[in-house]
């Protein structure tokens, strides 16, 4: 489901990068893995509210690259600020991440709680209230979570999380919450891969037909820009540096926590 957990040096640019835009009148705010931390997430909509005030009127997309859940400790405030939609924006697209597959899963399956609590799963069961007897023998715990889990998540959260898209187009951009498999068209991905992937993904270095925006994979010292990809997850769970990136015309930015 997971993986290991992969971080890369950046920040890295690539030389030659390849020219993307998104179309006239847009701006694109792409947000980074937030995992849990709904004061990151205040906060950088605040910033981007007032990066947003300062620019030139345009059609505002709003687009969260998934992993909303786990590792951090407000897993359920974080689901319950994206369900709003922020003023200043005119689209907001909230993508599937493989945290949140996790999460689903375990509601269905209690077998895959290991795996889940392994990557931060137990986070997101405290933020929804769910407590495990100190008595409970251990074979009994992961039946006990996933059916507390189940009386305790509201049912707009469950239909908001089964609902989320895999991924979105604007222009000569891709958004996906982990890349794509290189080797298959783009029309033709699997959405375990658009919420999975690292290698060959991370290492291809050739134009894919999109530029791709994604998460998943940490870039510790800050957003890496090459010419095939632009990754943003800056371990915001971690490192208190939740980012955003802004793309107006053939222009890139960014704005950070």
């Amino acid at each position: 489901m997971f993986g290991r957990l992969f971080k890369t040096k950046g920040p890295v640019s690539a030389p030659a990068p390849v020219v993307a835009a998104v179309p006239a009148g847009i701006r694109v705010y792409a947000v980074g893995d937030i995992h849990g931390r709904a004061d990151l997430l205040r906060k950088l909509l605040g910033l981007i509210e007032a990066d947003n005030a300062r620019q030139a009127p345009a059609e505002v997309w709003l687009i969260f690259l998934g992993d909303y859940v786990d590792r951090g400790p407000a897993s359920r405030e974080v689901i319950d600020i994206l369900m709003q939609h922020p003023p200043f924006a005119d689209k907001v697209i909230r993508l599937r991440g493989n945290h949140e597959d996790a999460m689903l899963a375990f509601l269905d399956d209690p077998a895959r709680g290991r795996i889940w609590l392994d990557w931060g799963g137990m986070a997101t069961l405290m933020s929804y209230g769910v407590r495990v007897p100190s008595d409970m023998p251990p074979d009994k715990r992961f039946d006990h979570m996933s059916r507390r889990l189940r009386e305790l998540l509201p049912a707009e959260h469950k239909d908001f999380l089964e609902g989320m898209p895999f991924e979105e187009t604007v222009g000569d951009y891709l958004f996906v919450h982990a890349g794509v498999n290189p080797q298959v068209p783009l029309d033709r991905q699997d959405p375990f891969d658009l919420t999975t992937i690292r290698s060959p993904f991370l290492e291809w270095g050739r134009p894919l037909g999109k530029m791709v925006v994604h998460g998943h994979t940490i870039s510790t010292e800050g957003p890496e820009f090459l010419s095939w990809r632009i990754g943003i997850d800056t371990g915001a769970y971690a490192t208190g540096r939740l980012t955003a990136l802004v793309l107006e015309g053939e222009d890139r930015r960014i704005v950070t926590t």
